[in-house]
Formats: C-alpha cells, sequence, structure tokens
C-alpha cells in the first residue's frame, strides 16, 4: 500500500546542507498502528511530512499503492492530501473563526461533496468521536481533548487510507490521552495510522509496530513487512501506453480537489467578522471615493434625466424611422446655413434679395437620395444586438390593406378609410398625402386610417394593454380593438368601421360651411364584448380589383356587383380581442383602433405578387397592362419625334396588311368553325377527317340552325367570362349555346379569344401611342412589393439610450458601405441636445477623475491591510495545505476576502450617498425652478460597486499570491 524506498531530505541552511532523513526504507501494511519513536530531530516530523505529502523528498521515491509519486505535480499531492491523508497535530490546527461542524465539513468542501451529504458525513463523523452534541460550538469553546477529538473527526471525514498523526498527546493529560490512543487504537483495525511520538509507553501500549529513528535512519523495525517473507523478482516496470497515460490522465482530474469560492468567501467573511471594528473602519475608508463619485454622478444624472425627459417628450414614443425616399435634415439646414453665411459679404448701403427658395430648392434636390432598403435589411436581420435595443423592428411594404365589411345594403371599405374624404373635410389628394406619411403620421394623432400593424413583442403588448375579452392575436387573420382606459371607442372609428352608418355624414363639412343647417348622432351607443368579438371583415388584395377584357386589365371598383363578388371572395379577417390600455402605461405601441399582425401583411404580399395581372406586368415590363399601350421609354420617345414615325415603306405596308388580313381570316375560320358553320373552308392545321369529326361532335341535327344560333350568341357574348370561366353573366341562349359545345370546340374557341385578345394588344402596342404611367408606378397601384425590400422601416427602442445605440449601428453600417448605400436619418431632438450633454457629461468625468485618487488610495490601504490579514492567518494556511487545498485555493481565500471588503465599501459608499441625495434635491429644489432631481441610478450604484469590488481584488492579489506561496510545514509550525 504505502512503500518508502531509500528515502533522503537534505535542507540547505545558508552555505551548508543538513541531512534530515538519509535513506529510509520503510514498507507499510494497509491497516496497522505504526508508531514511529526517536529523539528530538531525529527526522520523526520529517518523515510524516513526506508520507503526508506536505513536504517533498529529495531522493528516493515514495510508492503509493504500487505507483511512484517521483512524477507527481502540486495537483497530484492537493489531491493525495485530501484523498488519501488525514492529519492530526499536537496542537490540533483547528480554524478558529469556524464552528466544530465547519472544521470538519472544510475537507469535504475541497473534495467536491455536495452541501447535504457534507453535513451527513461530518455529523456522522463528530458523532463516532462523541461530540455529536457539540456541533455549533467554536474551537476556543472546547477543551483540548474535544479539539483533538474534532481534529480526529476531521481527519476521518473524508475517509483516508492512511492517518498521520504528530503527537497527537503531547498537549493532553494522562486520562485524556488515554481515551484518544483507545480512540486512535479502534481506528488503526480499518486504516493504517502512522505516530509519532516521544512517550514510549503509549507506543507500546497502543502501537503494534514500533519503528525508530536516530539521525534520520531506521534504527529498529519491530514488525517489518518483509520478515520471514521472500520477496519475488520484480519484473522491470512495462512502459504506459497513451491510453494508460490518458486514463490516469483522466483519473488526476476526477480526483482533483477545488474549493469553490462560496467556500473562500464563508471562510473569509467569518475571518472578518471576528474583527469588526478593523474591517468597518477599512471599508469606510474604501467608500470615501465612491461617495464623491456617486454624488457627481446624481446630479449629473438628475441633469440627464430632464434632458431625456425632454427628448423623451418627443422622440421616445415614435420610431426611428427610414423611408426609401428622404432627405437628411439637418445636412439641408447646415448647407443652407453656411450658404447664406457665404452670401452676406455686401455693403449694407442696400438692400438686397436673399435666394432662400432656390437655395432650399436645391439643397433638397442635393440632400435627397433613396435608402438602399434592402441591403440595409439584411444587416439588421443579421445585427445579433439589435434584438436586446429594440422592442421591436417593423418592416413596411406599398401594398395597401384594403379591408372591406358586408352588408345587405352592399360593401363599405374599411381600410384605407375614406371617411374625410366623403365628409368633405380633406381632398383625395391630401388623404393620399396623409396616406404617405406612413405610420409616423399615425404615431402623431394625424393618421387617417383605424388599422395599424401591432408591435411583434407579446410582452410590451402585455405590459401596455390588459385583455379585457378574447385574447391576443395568433394568426393572420385574427385581429384586435383596442378601447382607450374608460372603455370608450371614438365616434370616428365607430363609423369608419362601419358599427355606425357612415353614409349620414357625406358632404357633412362643405354642407356646414356652405350654412346649411346639419345633425350628428351624439347619442352613447353602447355594445357587448360578444357583439364587438362576432364583427367580420374581409381583406381584398388590390389586384382583385382589375378583370381583364380585350386584352388589358380594367379597373371595376366602380362595378357595385363585381366589387361584391371580389369581397365575398377576400380573405375573412376575425376580432378575437379587445384591449385595453393599462393605468400604469405611459405609452401605447399600437396607434389605430384595430391591431393586425405583422404575418397579416405578409400573406397578402404574397397574394399580390402571385396574381395573374402581377405576373402579367413582370413579364411585359414594356407594356402598361391598363392601357396595352408601351411605356414611354428615352429611346422610344425619340422615334416618336422622327419623321419614320410617320412615312412607311409600301411594300412593308402591303406585306403587314396581308398577314393582317391572313389572320383576320383564319381567326374567322375558327369561328365559323366553333358556331358550326360546316360551309366554312378548313382552317389551316386541320384536315379534313379532322374537320368532320368535329363537326359531328356538334351535335346538331341542323347544322345551318346551329351556326345561326352560335353566330347570334357569339354576337353579343362577354368574351372574358369565357376566358375567366364564369358563365354566370351570360344569358339562357349564351349558356345553352356553350353547353352545345365538345371539349375540343371550346378549346377552339378560348385559344381564337386569345389570339384576338393578343392581337388587340399587339396593335395597341404598336399604335404609335404610349401609356402615361410607368412600370414602377403600375407595380406600385397593383400594392406589388417584395419582403426582402421594404418601403420603410420602422425600429422601436426599448429606451432613449437604446435608441442611442441604434444609432451607433446604423453609423457602424455606414462606414462599412460605399457612398451609394449609406442610409439617411435624422435625429432632431439629438442635433440640438447633443451639445449639452457632452458639456455635463465632460464636467462630470473631469469632476470623477479627481474623485477616483482616493478610490486609488483606498485601494493601496486595503492592500496592505489584506497583506497583515496573510500574516495573521499564516498557520490556517497550512491546515488548509494539509487537508488538500492547492495554492490557488489559499489565493482564492484572500481574494474573498479582498471582495467581501470592497463589496462592503462599494455599498457603504452607495448607501451613504443615497442618503445625502436627500438634503441635496432640498437644496436645488430651494434655489432653482428646473425640476432637476439628483439621483443614483441603479445601473450606476452596481457599476461602482463593482468598481470597488474590482479595485480591492486588484489591491489584494498581491497578497494573495503571497499567501500560496507559504511553505506548509513551516506555516503550520507558526503560532
Amino acid at each position: 500500500m504505502l512503500s518508502l524506498k531509500d528515502i533522503k531530505k537534505d535542507y540547505v541552511v545558508g552555505d551548508s546542507t543538513v541531512s534530515a532523513l538519509k535513506g529510509v526504507s520503510i514498507d507499510f501494511r494497509e491497516n496497522e498502528f505504526v508508531s514511529i519513536l526517536g529523539p528530538s530531530g531525529c527526522g520523526k516530523t520529517t518523515l510524516l511530512n513526506i508520507i503526508g505529502g506536505l513536504d517533498r523528498y529529495t531522493s528516493g521515491d515514495l510508492n503509493i499503492n504500487g505507483k511512484s509519486t517521483k512524477d507527481f505535480k502540486d495537483c497530484d499531492w492537493d489531491s493525495y492530501r485530501n484523498h488519501s491523508i488525514g492529519f492530526v497535530f499536537q496542537s490540533y490546527n483547528l480554524i478558529p473563526h469556524q464552528t466544530v461542524l465547519s472544521n470538519v465539513e472544510l475537507a469535504l468542501t475541497l473534495s467536491g461533496v455536495s452541501k447535504s451529504e457534507r453535513r451527513e458525513r461530518a455529523v456522522k463523523a463528530l458523532e463516532q468521536v462523541g461530540l455529536g452534541d457539540q456541533l455549533h460550538k467554536k474551537p476556543n469553546q472546547m477543551s483540548g481533548g474535544q479539539m483533538q477529538r474534532v481534529a480526529i473527526a476531521r481527519a476521518l471525514v473524508n475517509e483516508p487510507d492512511i492517518l498521520l498523526a504528530d503527537e497527537p498527546t503531547g498537549a493532553l493529560d494522562t486520562e485524556t490521552s488515554v481515551q484518544i490512543m483507545e480512540l486512535l487504537k479502534s481506528i488503526s483495525k480499518d486504516k493504517l495510522i502512522i505516530m509519532v511520538t516521544h512517550n514510549p509507553e503509549l507506543a507500546m501500549k497502543y502501537s503494534s509496530r514500533i519503528i525508530k529513528l536516530l539521525d534520520g535512519k531506521v534504527i529498529d523495525d519491530s514488525d517489518p513487512l518483509d520478515k520471514n517473507v521472500v520477496e519475488p523478482i520484480k519484473k522491470p516496470e512495462k512502459e504506459p501506453t497513451k491510453a494508460d497515460k490518458k486514463a490516469a490522465k483522466k483519473e488526476r482530474k476526477k480526483l482533483k480537489t477545488s474549493m469553490s469560492f462560496l467556500t473562500a468567501l464563508s471562510l473569509s467573511r467569518n475571518n472578518l467578522m471576528t474583527k469588526k471594528a478593523r474591517t468597518l473602519l477599512t471599508s469606510f475608508a474604501g467608500s470615501i471615493g465612491i461617495i464623491g463619485i456617486a454624488l457627481i454622478l446624481s446630479i449629473s444624472n438628475g441633469v440627464q434625466l430632464y434632458i431625456d425627459q425632454v427628448q423623451s417628450d418627443t422622440l421616445s414614443s415614435y420610431p426611428l424611422q427610414i423611408t426609401k425616399t428622404t432627405a437628411s435634415i439637418g445636412e439641408i439646414m447646415n448647407t443652407m446655413a453656411k450658404n447664406h453665411e457665404d452670401s452676406a459679404n455686401h455693403d449694407k448701403d442696400k438692400v438686397y434679395s436673399q435666394n432662400a427658395m432656390g437655395e432650399m430648392i436645391n439643397t433638397l434636390m442635393e440632400e435627397t437620395k433613396v435608402n438602399n432598403l434592402e441591403e440595409f435589411k439584411k444587416y439588421l436581420d443579421d445585427n445579433s444586438d439589435l434584438k436586446d435595443l429594440t422592442s421591436d423592428v417593423q418592416y413596411t411594404y406599398a401594398t395597401t390593406l384594403n379591408v372591406f365589411t358586408e352588408s345587405d345594403s352592399g360593401v363599405m371599405q374599411v381600410n384605407p378609410s375614406t371617411l374625410l374624404e366623403d365628409m368633405g373635410y380633406m381632398s383625395s389628394t391630401q388623404m393620399e398625402a396623409m396616406s404617405m406619411s406612413g405610420s409616423m403620421g399615425g404615431m402623431m394623432g394625424m393618421g387617417t386610417d383605424v388599422w395599424s400593424e401591432m408591435i411583434d413583442n407579446e410582452e410590451l403588448i402585455d405590459k401596455q394593454y390588459d385583455v379585457i375579452a378574447g385574447r391576443l392575436p395568433e394568426k393572420y387573420n385574427e385581429v384586435v380593438l383596442v378601447v382607450d382606459k374608460n372603455n370608450e371607442i371614438n365616434d370616428y372609428v365607430l363609423y369608419s368601421l362601419g358599427l355606425l352608418d357612415p353614409s349620414s355624414l357625406n358632404g357633412i363639412v362643405r354642407r356646414a360651411m356652405a350654412g346649411e343647417d346639419i345633425s350628428v348622432d351624439s347619442e352613447q351607443h353602447v355594445y357587448t364584448y360578444d357583439e364587438l368579438l362576432d364583427l367580420k371583415f374581409k381583406v381584398v388584395p388590390t389586384p382583385d380589383f382589375y378583370k381583364k377584357k380585350d386584352g388589358v386589365w380594367e379597373d371595376m371598383t366602380g362595378d357595385e356587383s363585381y366589387m361584391k363578388k371580389a369581397v365575398a371572395n377576400g380573405t375573412e379577417i376575425s376580432v378575437v380581442g379587445i384591449l385595453r390600455p393599462d393605468e400604469d402605461a405611459s405609452s401605447a405601441s399600437i396607434s389605430g383602433a384595430i391591431g393586425y399582425r405583422h404575418d397579416l401583411m405578409t400573406y397578402l404580399i404574397d397574394e399580390v405578387d402571385n396574381s395573374e395581372i402581377v405576373k402579367e406586368q413582370i413579364a411585359n415590363p414594356d407594356i402598361d397592362v391598363f392601357t396595352g399601350l408601351k411605356f414611354k421609354t428615352d429611346e422610344n420617345a425619340a422615334d416618336t419625334d422622327s419623321s419614320s414615325e410617320t412615312v412607311s415603306d409600301s411594300t412593308a405596308d402591303t406585306e403587314s396588311k396581308a398577314d393582317k388580313t391572313a389572320d383576320s381570316s383564319d381567326t374567322d375560320k375558327k369561328a365559323g368553325l366553333v358556331a358550326g358553320d360546316s360551309s366554312m373552308e378548313i382552317p389551316e392545321g386541320m384536315t379534313e377527317e379532322q374537320y368532320k369529326a368535329l363537326m359531328e361532335q356538334s351535335g346538331a341535327s341542323d347544322t345551318g340552325e346551329l351556326a345561326d344560333m352560335g353566330m347570334n350568341a357569339m354576337g353579343s357574348m362577354d368574351m372574358s367570362a369565357i376566358q375567366g370561366g364564369d358563365v354566370s353573366s351570360l344569358t339562357e341562349t349564351q349558356k345553352k349555346y356553350i353547353a352545345s359545345l365538345s371539349d375540343e370546340q371550346m378549346e377552339l374557341m378560348k385559344q381564337m379569344l386569345k389570339e384576338q385578345s393578343d392581337t388587340n394588344a399587339d396593335q395597341l402596342a404598336n399604335s404609335g401611342k404610349y401609356s402615361t404611367s410607368n412600370y414602377d408606378n403600375n407595380m406600385k397601384t397593383l400594392g406589388y412589393s417584395v419582403v426582402e425590400d421594404p418601403d420603410s422601416i420602422n425600429i422601436y427602442p426599448v429606451d432613449f439610450a437604446s435608441k442611442e445605440k441604434i444609432i451607433d449601428i446604423i453609423d457602424d453600417y455606414n462606414d462599412s458601405v460605399g457612398e451609394e448605400d449609406k442610409i439617411e436619418y435624422t435625429d432632431y431632438v439629438g442635433l440640438m441636445m447633443s451639445s449639452i450633454t457632452s458639456i455635463i457629461n465632460a464636467i462630470s468625468y473631469v469632476l470623477i477623475a479627481f474623485v477616483a485618487i482616493s478610490l486609488v488610495v483606498s485601494s493601496i490601504m486595503i492592500g496592505i491591510i489584506t497583506y497583515i490579514s496573510v500574516l495573521e492567518r499564516t498557520k490556517e494556511i497550512g491546515i488548509l495545505r494539509s487537508i488538500g487545498a492547492s495554492k490557488r485555493d489559499i489565493s482564492r481565500v484572500f481574494n474573498a476576502e479582498t471582495v467581501i471588503v470592497g463589496f462592503v465599501a462599494g455599498a457603504l459608499g452607495i448607501i451613504i450617498s443615497y442618503l445625502l441625495t436627500i438634503p441635496i434635491n432640498m437644496i436645488i429644489a430651494h434655489l432653482t425652478d428646473v425640476p432637476i432631481r439628483a439621483s443614483i441610478p441603479v445601473s450606476a450604484a452596481v457599476i461602482l460597486i463593482a468598481i470597488s469590488v474590482c479595485l480591492t481584488l486588484i489591491a489584494g492579489l498581491f497578497p494573495s499570491r503571497v499567501a500560496a506561496k507559504k511553505d506548509p510545514v513551516i506555516a503550520l509550525r507558526t503560532e
């Protein structure tokens, strides 16, 4: 189990070397009571310290379970002491500021044992030595025998293989000595006990083996392990493989000891509590610098809060909005101011004009730019910091949210609202301008629409609103109705949603201005929650307003029957909840009365993008789908002005007419064929047999009669109905005729209609006339959008400070891209207030720099106090090392002490500073009318405490390193 092979130990003292052990070789059994006797200075304690791993041998080898310790590192010796060795010292070596239970638990703490198991095993060990009722006493409250029993319990608690006792009865009376020896003898039945003693009587009485040392050599061994045993010839040790080394390394890591920082804090706290007055005075001295900085920050923060409040009143409720087309107002103002200063270089003997309007227009044109929101959106989506700074980032699009309600009287447009226009309050142009203002118009209370997109932040909505009925929307086709804090809805909303009859307000403003007597419904209407939750709406994509006729798309919004069908086929939207602003909420994120989810807009964008008219416009970017005319470009505009447009080559003209005649003839043949006219010539591409078979499939007994009916039916038939597959609008005769056609004839008719439509479109496109619109305007009219390319971006900061960080993110983006891709934005209040904030910050920084000197001085003082603590706790260092604590653990103990002192200093400084702000605020209120309230921000308080902790920790690094480097053997001898 334990074997010493030729152990030598030399000490260098000055220029000479002293040999404490001179080739000691001993083999020990797994369980026996071994006493080592010898005069003082013979090397007994040195041998015990080497066996216990506290001291290192100069040469030789110490084998533990057949394993050599020659290559042991510090961590291996620490683990060995903690798991395999238990020490019992002559002077007990208990930590005085710890309880009996805590002293015994300490070794288990280093082993990583859980708290519950640690307590259970420590109590059991104390009960084993007869101290189960003394758990919470301090060592100075116990007798010598009791303290030695505690030391034995501490040595046994980790269930070591070896118990080392250095003069365990040296400080005890005879009776107590006998009790301790009996206890050790009973333990030796299961463990190896090695005891160093000067008392041969006790050794002879209780030991099973006695080894005598003299001048560092073994001179006698009463029961050597190899007595009457012939040792076998040992085979040379096999070189360990990589797998063996890996397994050994893993096992060492598993057994590695480590003191948790909480344990270190507990040890240091108990030590500091024994010196309360000194600790408090040290902490107060360290807090003086914290107090000075905290008071400066409190006043600075009060001023900053006042500035922020001014800013918050105007900006913090609104998103930081970036539109596709924008102008930097700040740059415009700066440019105009500079131009004005430059133009004022003239004499003052006359009055001169100032070209303000021209400068404004020129500057506006120069500073207006188109933001590349597609690339900027990618940047925002990839920015991980943005999520913590914002409540939401909304991407808005040009796609119009067309919302309708259905009733017996017809359909009514709910969104975009036309109520103000119908009232005569605004013209259609003004309404369009209001609509173009986007979400900012709604945020400022100037919007005309009652539908608004909700912030995609359910946590924020929960804070701002109470759900008084139903629930929050979970799907794209679900919305919520928002009432005010009094459970009321503005009558404008009621009229807009169709809950009140909006037709009663038509032209009311114009009639009132004309002097007519008018009356407005002023009755207070009451609605139950169930009535409001039963509200249904229909969303219709803009492309559904158009119908293709004769090759072009016609706006059908004026056709009441068409619009009824379009709305009936729209997506149904349900009100699933009613929200009321929370009483404690300072702002509300939903600007309208109806809040919808962002995925409703993405659904609508997808519907628009997949519509037939949009696909056709994308496929024909040069042709206006509404008129069939070509879009005017720089190239064809030049062609229009050219005289060659009106002059054509006669041969080419003749050929063109012949082609058209041929096309027309072929179309007529197909039309006759569809109508069942057998007298028609066989169309090109069809054989006579195919023609006869097709005529026979018509099922008409009288081909001529069928031909007459077909021609009459086709003469007034809505051909677009045939193309769209909707025959409901046809007459009974037309329906009968369509039903009589075979599948081949129907396909032939559709082909004929398509050719005719294409011919019409081609004739329009080549008529020499051009569309007054352009491709982009058409796509905007249809509500076409690309999800990756928003029309505007609304960034909602969490708070004003976050807004500043978001602006920094935008600036970082601008620094990383070319000039053409830079994003323009304007921070109006920030422009005005930034200089004031900068001055306040500069003054604060200067004052803090002066006060910080006291922090440095106090930190140095704390470092000195910590060094004194190291000197005072030297013996404790030796005790901790003896039970397996590493050098890092020792350093951690003293670092923990400086952390505690630093924390107390910081906390004390903050508490005193908070108390001092009370009279400071009273003085400020007396001297000025400005509502400045000095207050220490919680974050600043935490930071100051952290700074205090960090500074004291840094100051304590040197003393803690000194403590870690102390020799445990020398430390244990310190009184």
